[in-house]
């Protein structure tokens, strides 16, 4: 089986066009259907249903495409090795993080980026559940995440400790308190951050072992949107403390410390047991220490 091959039908899948896949391959209409139907001829499967007006992927097409993105990443692989090898510093560093997270590798990758300023770094935004496996199947060299992936294949390095925070409106009754109990929190309206979490898992439970009444009434997809609700006084919310230090700092936000909930979260940078990493991959672990 040709790469060339996999990469025609890599794009073909992408673009969800023939033409389309043509024109970014730089080749003709007819070579890229010739090469797809060359693939499915030694795979002895139909890879695209061409039945009707749009493209769409068969059962075996799908299986092919996994696979055929696992052959670009390695392909990518290779091509930072070499680059590696001609220039110490040269390639590409691809993390994978959440909204979050993200934050936390901020100051990292600053000190990263005047260090080895030839190396191109992309954060891959995706769900941080998702993030081990995509690791493991080779589409990222490094995660950030915030719990223990407890897995054998993976390697996790705390790189920050963080803790969840429960932040008001600078108008709100309980702004200029230092302290409250959690059942002072039964009549609140809060904004929930409708990613599925530990954390918010931890919260639902303390708020069920108290028998408070938790009103998740309006759920967001994002700790921005979240943010600037609070700030509006619609609700409140747990939100990760480095996410808000600005707003409580500038004083748009008032932290509210909840006797009976501590959540810290540990940031943790994780990483292949057995695969080997890139220079530049390597270099970004001594960078965070």
């Amino acid at each position: 089986m040709e790469l060339h091959s996999l990469q025609v039908f890599l794009t073909v899948a992408t673009e969800k066009s023939f033409s389309r896949a043509a024109e970014k391959l730089l080749r003709t209409q007819p070579a890229v259907s010739l090469a797809l139907q060359r693939l499915e001829h030694e795979l002895g499967e139909k890879l695209i249903d061409r039945s009707g007006k749009d493209l769409i992927l068969t059962d075996a097409g799908r299986t092919v495409l996994e696979y055929a993105r696992r052959f670009q990443s390695l392909h990518q692989e290779m091509d930072n090795s070499i680059a590696e090898l001609r220039d110490n510093s040269a390639g590409r560093l691809t993390i994978g993080a959440n909204e979050s997270t993200t934050l936390y590798l901020l100051r990292h990758i600053e000190r990263y980026r005047v260090l080895y300023p030839k190396v191109k770094v992309q954060i891959r935004r995706s769900f941080s559940s998702q993030l081990p496996n995509e690791l493991l199947d080779g589409n990222l060299e490094l995660g950030a995440i915030s719990y223990d992936p407890g897995d054998e294949r993976i390697k996790s390095k705390i790189i920050y400790t963080d803790a969840l925070a429960f932040v008001v409106a600078p108008g709100h009754r309980l702004a200029h308190r230092k302290t409250i109990s959690i059942t002072e929190l039964g009549t609140e309206t809060f904004i929930a951050h409708n990613v599925l979490s530990p954390y918010r898992a931890v919260v639902i439970r303390e708020f069920q072992t108290h028998r408070v009444p938790l009103k998740m009434d309006v759920e967001m997809p994002t700790i921005e949107t979240i943010r600037k609700l609070v700030q509006q006084g619609v609700g409140v919310a747990f939100l990760p403390r480095m996410c808000v230090e600005e707003e409580i700092e500038q004083g748009t936000l008032f932290e509210v410390r909840v006797k009976e909930i501590h959540v810290e979260r540990k940031i943790r940078l994780i990483y292949p047991t057995r695969r080997g990493l890139s220079h530049a991959a390597k270099a970004f672990l001594e960078v965070v220490g």
